[in-house]
């Protein structure tokens, strides 16, 4: 889920306007287990194969989720930029190994934190289970809106739609990776955004 914010936060501030009934005490324990990360252009973040053990936080930066096929090609998931938080939500992502990779798509600052104490601290508040829930919901319109723009439009319509949606990433998300999301080859959406006017990255 991404945190709407125009200018990046502390972390500290971030779990106080999101996690209210959060006692003081115990959301300073938390920070004192949160850990920097610093990323450069196309570090992974998680790899394919590991398990995943922390809730991300990233103050700075973009990121991106991927999966490879047999033949080593890469296929793009999700996007991510200034504000997400990034936690395995399954019992399937927490328990057995990812199939997937999340990698910087420019230099970015995330703080980890152990998900198990993460989960300990919020689980019976309210504004976690909330928190949640929104993040659910977020994931499942955006994966029935996605299934439907493959199954119903053409490339062109895909590209249109996500102009709309989401703006931010055409103006800084590399055309290569967005071709991948949108299901197409960069030479095509190359082309496509010649014919609509617009000037290829």
């Amino acid at each position: 889920m991404r945190i709407n914010t125009p200018d990046p936060q502390p972390l500290d501030n971030v779990l106080a306007q999101l996690f209210t009934d959060l006692p003081a005490g115990q959301r300073n324990a938390l920070l004192a287990q949160a850990r920097p990360l610093t990323l450069g252009r196309d570090a992974q973040l998680l790899t394919a194969g590991s398990h995943w053990r922390d809730i991300f936080w990233l103050e700075k930066g973009a990121l991106r989720m991927y999966f490879l096929d047999p033949q080593g090609a890469e296929s793009n998931k999700n996007f991510y930029t200034e504000g997400a938080f990034l936690w395995p939500i399954t019992p399937t992502l927490r328990n057995e190994p990812v199939g997937f990779f999340i990698a910087a798509l420019e230099p970015a600052q995330v703080w980890r934190i152990p998900f198990q104490a993460w989960q300990q601290a919020l689980v019976a508040l309210p504004s976690w289970a909330s928190f949640q829930t929104a993040t659910l919901s977020l994931l499942l319109e955006d994966k029935m809106r996605r299934e439907q723009a493959f199954l119903q439009c053409n490339a062109r319509e895909r590209y249109q739609q996500l102009l709309e949606a989401r703006p931010h990433w055409a103006d800084r998300i590399a055309l290569r990776h967005l071709a991948s999301y949108l299901g197409m080859t960069d030479v095509s959406l190359s082309r496509l955004r010649a014919e609509l006017g617009l000037i290829s990255r």
